[in-house]
């Protein structure tokens, strides 16, 4: 029986139980007031509910136009960042239609595809340097190839420098990181934005064969309001640089760790009654590379079925990870990871006009990375019991601290 609270309930800024959370969250019905870091908002963990949400007209992503709280608090928020960058993100109406012109041709299919030999020889790479540690050395998957790869990719996509992707991915963590205060945080930002200056201006005076470039050209060429303005054109590549990093770092983590706790659905792919793509797909519903995403703003008062009213310039929370798990959606079996599973739809990448422009570059580098890996490393288990796995310190990300395997004999 759903059970509203009488007081918002206060979200883990460290993520340390978050499948327990989402059960409380679900409990208390399809729409429940949280506070996130002392921001009060409606955390939607019903799917069809949460669908309609996001592509309403009604709800918006521009806090500066639709919250009432935002000059107050965007000054001390510490995930101030995820409501106050001028680009797609926060984008409403024809402003996010203009924008979205802009970068989706760095993700056009036929872009993709030119990315598939870039992805191979990538993780190609990452395992021979994997095969010089020892069959018996625990090695950590997650810094050792959940990290390096998206941030070689998306590197080579945006032409950050090689030099330059280790600040960035530094940086990026920071964001994500709901630990950290609003000073922390504050400081964070600060470097990111000169780091993203930095590449601007090296960018704009030798431009290359990257979206970087074509940015940096659409900002100075296109005029009219129809291009960027220099604040656009910085998120923007703070978006593309950062989300196309971070998010795919946990898909990576989540699908290798789910594979080696559940050795008979990995029997399976192995065997070729199921493809990678059907494990990348039940990873992202199982576990997100996202829990929740911060912020939506009702732009008028919406009625629920079950009574509740959000309220005009009320906030709204996507709980991407709770409602994925829904046993209105996936029935009982909704907590088992089962590749084989007949639907595997989700909200990883959320839904609407906001779906994520960078979902089939993602897909392609975790089919990519756990085809090759387990090919090379059949061998390939967990170092420690599952339940010493740690979650990182976010209410947003989904990853782990640290995924330590042994790799045993390669195969090549």
């Amino acid at each position: 029986m759903e059970h509203q609270p009488t007081t918002p309930i206060v979200l883990d800024l460290t993520g340390a139980d978050h499948h327990g959370e989402h059960e409380t969250l679900r409990a208390s019905g399809p729409a429940v007031l949280v506070d996130i870091l002392g921001v009060t908002a409606w955390s939607i963990t019903d799917p069809a509910l949460l669908k309609t949400l996001l592509t309403s007209p009604d709800v918006s992503k521009d806090g500066r136009a639709h919250w009432p709280d935002f000059q107050e608090v965007i000054q001390t928020w510490p995930l101030n960042l995820w409501v106050g960058v001028n680009n797609m993100f926060t984008a409403y109406g024809s402003d996010h239609r203009r924008l979205r012109r802009i970068i989706a041709p760095a993700f056009a299919a036929r872009r993709i595809a030119d990315l598939t030999c870039v992805v191979e020889a990538i993780v190609t790479d990452i395992l021979d340097h994997l095969a010089t540690f020892r069959a018996d050395e625990t090695v950590d998957l997650r810094e050792h190839l959940a990290y390096p790869l998206p941030i070689a990719v998306i590197g080579h996509l945006m032409g950050v420098p090689a030099d330059q992707r280790t600040v960035f991915r530094t940086l990026a963590d920071g964001i994500f990181d709901t630990t950290l205060s609003t000073k922390q945080q504050q400081a964070n930002t600060k470097k990111l934005y000169a780091a993203l200056k930095r590449l601007i201006v090296a960018k704009r005076s030798a431009p290359g064969d990257d979206m970087t470039s074509l940015l940096i050209a659409a900002r100075d060429e296109e005029g009219d309001g129809h291009g960027l303005s220099d604040a656009e054109l910085r998120d923007t590549l703070l978006l593309m640089i950062t989300a196309g990093y971070e998010t795919t770092v946990n898909v990576i983590d989540q699908a290798i760790s789910l594979l080696l706790t559940h050795p008979e659905q990995l029997h399976r792919v192995q065997a070729g009654a199921a493809r990678w793509n059907d494990v990348v797909e039940e990873s992202l519903r199982l576990e997100p590379a996202v829990k929740h995403l911060p912020l939506r703003y009702a732009v008028k008062d919406i009625q629920l079925p079950d009574g509740q009213t959000i309220a005009a310039g009320e906030a709204i929370l996507a709980s991407y990870a709770a409602a994925n798990r829904h046993p209105d959606w996936h029935g009982e079996s909704a907590d088992v990871f089962d590749i084989s599973r007949v639907s595997k739809d989700h909200l990883a990448f959320g839904y609407g006009v906001h779906f994520c422009l960078g979902a089939p570059l993602a897909r392609l580098e975790v089919a990519t990375a756990l085809r090759m890996l387990f090919t090379r490393f059949p061998r390939l288990e967990l170092a420690v019991p599952a339940t010493q796995l740690r979650p990182q310190g976010s209410l947003i990300s989904n990853g782990h601290k640290s995924l330590p395997a042994q790799l045993g004999p390669s195969a090549a």
